[in-house]
């Protein structure tokens, strides 16, 4: 198999630019964490490749040229840049366990401070942001410290079970999908929805969820309707 003729096609070529977007509109909002941190997409061939983010890179600079294809095992095979093991690990282990084609990995602060209490996660009920979250959220309630064997990638991936959003204890969240601007569209407001809670919270005033019945219907309203985050993605591309 020809990796770098297959890195060079019109479709990764798109693929690459849309991931380097992401990333850079993370940045944008304050979600990366130094050089650490990961997106990924599969490719749609069926082969197990996927596209990640390079080791040493800020998410602001990244480029469609920096991206890395690399394989089901995550080890490097197109690109100009190494990539980071425990990327690797925890990519590749979703990948391939649980067959999400966009995982995108961060410590943002808000979710991130949500896997440090007792809940481990957010609340769905609470906002309407939160609530197009309903029926959808993992939590892996066990840190295990660094991911550096493909182990630990497929146990977080076990765990997520049916759910496209984990919460990692002590960690992070990791947020998945079909396609990279839906993904970017629930990661952007899930960090909304914890910063809602975690505001919330920090008053003292007393919580005021809704009925769960409600937050499913507001979950099954937005799987609906996914123009908003197709244009959401388009805005992004003309503004960064």
């Amino acid at each position: 198999m020809n990796h770098e003729h297959d890195y060079q096609q019109d479709g990764v070529r798109r693929l690459r630019a849309d991931l380097a977007l992401a990333l850079r509109a993370a940045a944008h909002f304050g979600l990366s964490e130094g050089v650490c941190n990961h997106f990924s997409v599969e490719l749609p061939d069926g082969s197990g490749r996927f596209l990640l983010n390079p080791r040493g890179l800020m998410w602001q600079e990244v480029q469609a040229d920096d991206i890395v294809m690399v394989d089901v095992q995550g080890q490097a095979l197109a690109g100009r840049h190494a990539v980071e093991s425990t990327a690797m690990h925890i990519h590749a282990g979703i990948h391939r366990v649980a067959r999400h084609a966009v995982v995108l990995h961060t410590h943002m602060p808000y979710a991130t401070a949500l896997t440090l209490t007792r809940a481990r996660a957010l609340d769905t009920t609470l906002s309407q942001n939160a609530m197009r979250f309903h029926g959808r959220v993992a939590v892996d309630p066990v840190y295990n410290g660094l991911a550096l064997d493909a182990r630990e990638g497929e146990r977080i991936a076990r765990g997520m079970g049916s759910g496209d959003i984990a919460f990692l204890a002590n960690h992070g969240v990791i947020v998945c999908g079909t396609q990279i601007a839906h993904a970017f569209d629930d990661l952007y407001y899930l960090e909304r929805a914890c910063m809602a809670q975690v505001l919330a919270q920090s008053s003292g005033i007393g919580l005021a969820p809704a009925s769960a019945d409600m937050a499913a219907h507001v979950a099954e309203q937005t799987r609906g309707e996914r123009l908003q985050s197709d244009l959401f993605f388009e805005a992004l591309r003309r503004r960064l």
